[in-house]
């Protein structure tokens, strides 16, 4: 099992020496979250809270995705880079696919790429992106990036995006792994579809059972091998080693934890997450290599 930390809703001064801190500890990886803007008044409810209500204030930093990427690839040497997850759609695939193929090169491949369609209308409208045809033209865009990706001369010619030969440099060395969230029914065919992995919100033990059972099934319909899915499971029923085992043996193959959280420290204190940090590859990471 890999051990991945989210920067989330933190002080975007405190990325590097936190970054820092998870490469020198042991932890494999760090996940980062996408948002444009916090648009005051929204009718679209959050997805994945009863409520509705968005678990952040306005004032939570979402610092850039790629510009943190890239800060913090050049300070470390180990951790890889994960979204949970990037709002594809609000970008059009040519400014992300050069973003990512920089962040690769630089990074010496250390990125992957959380592929989201997006659940808040009100931030699609923002830049006047369509919000009811983000799944299909997404999946467009994505093929289009892996042709980008190439750095070779490359045309496409589709539904959404109709361009004759183009050239893009850097191209990447090794495959993007690309991480699809969601956790509905066609998010779950999605990923057997198009991905590498399964990057959920946070779910019981079941749940992710059950997810990780639907993608193998679909995946097993398309002809592709089960052993390679990759999952990144954020838990929300156990937080102790026999319960990340149980999630291990279910087929999460990436742990993604806020260690500051678990152990009730104060997320404004740069000093406190690094001891979280360092706490959880002692009492967890250590106890599970």
């Amino acid at each position: 099992m890999q051990f991945l930390c989210g920067f989330v809703w933190i002080d975007a001064t405190h990325y590097l020496p936190l970054a820092r801190t998870a490469d020198a500890c042991g932890w494999d990886g760090i996940v980062l979250s996408d948002h444009l803007v916090h648009v005051e008044k929204i009718a679209t409810p959050y997805p994945y809270h009863e409520s509705g209500e968005r678990p952040w204030q306005a004032s939570d930093p979402y610092p850039d995705v790629w510009v943190s990427i890239g800060a913090m690839g050049a300070v470390t040497q180990h951790v890889r880079f994960y979204q949970g997850v990037h709002i594809v759609p609000l970008r059009d695939p040519f400014s992300l696919a050069r973003a990512i193929s920089t962040a690769a090169v630089f990074s010496n491949d250390r990125v992957s790429l959380g592929f989201g369609l997006g659940w808040m209308r009100e931030e699609f409208e923002l830049i006047g992106a369509d919000f009811d045809d983000r799944a299909k033209r997404s999946e467009e865009m994505l093929e289009v990036m892996r042709k980008l990706w190439t750095g070779e001369m490359v045309e496409h010619h589709g539904r959404y995006f109709d361009f004759p030969r183009v050239q893009m440099s850097p191209g990447v060395r090794k495959p993007i792994p690309i991480f699809v969230g969601g956790r509905t029914p066609a998010a779950l065919r999605r990923v057997a579809r198009i991905g590498d992995g399964w990057i959920p919100d946070i779910l019981s033990l079941d749940e992710i059972r059950a997810g990780i059972g639907a993608v193998r099934e679909e995946r097993r319909r398309l002809g592709k091998p089960d052993a390679t899915l990759q999952v990144i499971g954020a838990p929300k029923d156990g937080f102790d080693v026999d319960h990340y085992r149980r999630m291990e043996d279910a087929g999460v193959t990436h742990l993604w934890m806020i260690p500051w959280l678990v152990y009730g420290a104060d997320p404004r204190s740069l000093e406190q997450k690094q001891d979280a940090l360092r706490r959880f590859a002692d009492e967890v990471i250590a106890k599970l290599r």
